[in-house]
């Protein structure tokens, strides 16, 4: 054993068998210490095992290929930790103290696992992949919610911000009018066009409603002349094709309205042939027959006048009041705010913030008004449709709101193609977008980038 002290300090470092010990006699490798070790930029050079970390105060650890391996001990840094190659932490390996950035010069993993593995990670702020959406999500403490993105829907077209619409009482080219139709389509809104076909419906269909995540379109409860069912159907929003069976509501209607979070679907309301005041759900990473949620204040017929932001839902009653649930946790429908007039049947949808609603009935109304989701209180006039409608679809890629179709004045049975817009930031009157494949009207309709998904 060789001792080598520098003069005028009592720091001793201990040299024995090629290694070198810090305050210790008893070095198992070829440098330790005993205490802390501060460095501005530690790095290393392909390390294979770790055997603690305790202690360790730097600026930045550079670790460029290798294992972490604590063996069950914890760790910390208040620096940068930079990994520049391929590094595996163990299970086991825990930093009680996180440093100020962590910089991947390659790629970074999550962990993956399907739906159902969920259930072993209950940490919220917690990141996964789930390999049955292809997906990321994170944990927020009360439920999964999807990382979306579309932060710059207006100036990327071809990353979301897609309005299908589906079923509906059609015209056809002869100007003969249908009962009901399998027919959908679809717009970019963020671009002026016309509607493309989509594809088929799993049953024709009219008198529905809908709701959207970032990946799929569902299409709920349904008329056939003058019938109606539970039949809840759904399709891939992003690629488009024809619907396929996911379950049932909990009951038969029509003119029912639908709205989602990024986790939950919830339908409200509709007539068979009475009102109903029934809200249920399901889990939209879930197949399977809606749950009950809770009740309206009173039984309504809403025909698609709903939006959401990413935690509640909001009503637009078919009288003058606004209704609102928090989707999160099961519960009956209150009273929030009033709308500028009576009237149902109107074209509802929102960004994170704003609610939009417009046209409606009784009669034809021309009238746009939006709603602050966060505050409350009442509707105000936010602008006009060229012309009145009702049986319209609203739908947003969190920029615009596009109100599609419906019934004109002064003809109840009129059917429309016209697509109208507005920008939600500045209101006014709409302006033309395009035609849908069709006329038609009492139909529905959802994008895949508002409010309710949020902003991730």
């Amino acid at each position: 054993m060789a001792t080598i002290r520098r003069a005028g300090f009592g720091t001793v470092f201990e040299l024995e068998d090629s290694k070198v010990g810090i305050g210790t006699d008893a070095a198992t490798h070829t440098l330790q210490a005993l205490g802390n070790i501060r460095s501005e930029a530690a790095t290393d050079g392909g390390i294979s095992s770790l055997t603690t970390y305790q202690g360790f105060v730097d600026k930045e650890a550079r670790f460029t290929t290798g294992q972490i391996d604590n063996q069950s001990q914890s760790g910390s840094t208040s620096g940068e930790i930079v990994i520049d190659g391929d590094v595996t932490v163990s299970s086991a390996t825990t930093f009680t103290s996180g440093p100020q950035n962590l910089t991947v010069t390659d790629t970074f993993s999550v962990p993956t696992g399907n739906t159902d593995s969920r259930i072993h990670c209950r940490t919220a702020g917690s990141l996964r992949f789930n390999q049955d959406f292809a997906t990321l999500e994170f944990f927020t403490g009360n439920n999964w919610a999807t990382v979306n993105t579309f932060t710059d829907i207006q100036n990327s077209p071809g990353n979301r911000g897609r309005a299908v619409f589906a079923g509906g009482n059609e015209t056809d080219v002869d100007g003969n009018q249908d009962d009901h139709t399998k027919t959908s389509d679809f717009v970019q809104i963020s671009t002026l066009g016309n509607a493309i076909d989509f594809g088929e419906l799993d049953q024709s269909t009219a008198q529905c409603s809908a709701y959207g995540s970032s990946i799929k379109i569902w299409i709920n409860g349904f008329g056939q002349g003058n019938s109606v069912n539970n039949y809840m159907q759904y399709a891939s929003i992003s690629s488009g094709g024809n619907y396929a069976d996911w379950g049932n509501l909990t009951e038969s209607r029509r003119q029912s309205c639908s709205f989602n979070s990024s986790t939950r679907g919830i339908t409200a309301g509709g007539g068979n042939p009475g009102s109903s005041n029934v809200m249920d759900y399901i889990e939209l990473s879930t197949l399977g027959d809606a749950l009950d949620f809770g009740d309206l204040h009173t039984g309504r017929r809403t025909s698609n006048s709903a939006c959401s932001s990413p935690t509640r839902g909001f009503i637009a009653d078919g009288n003058v009041s606004i209704g609102v649930v928090t989707i999160a946790s099961k519960g009956n429908e209150f009273k929030t705010g009033d709308l500028t007039f009576s009237g149902a049947y109107k074209g509802g949808a929102s960004n994170q913030v704003k609610g939009i609603f417009a046209g409606g009935g009784p009669g034809f109304k021309k009238t746009i008004e939006s709603y602050d989701l966060s505050t409350g209180g009442n509707a105000i006039v936010f602008g006009d449709l060229s012309f009145g409608r009702k049986m319209t679809i609203g739908a947003t890629n969190g920029v615009r709101y596009i109100a599609a179709g419906g019934g004109e004045a002064p003809d109840p049975s009129e059917r429309l193609n016209n697509i109208e817009f507005v920008t939600i930031s500045n209101g006014g009157s709409s302006q033309d977008f395009g035609d849908l494949t069709s006329k038609r009207a009492s139909f529905a309709g959802h994008s895949d980038s508002h409010g309710g998904l949020g902003g991730f």
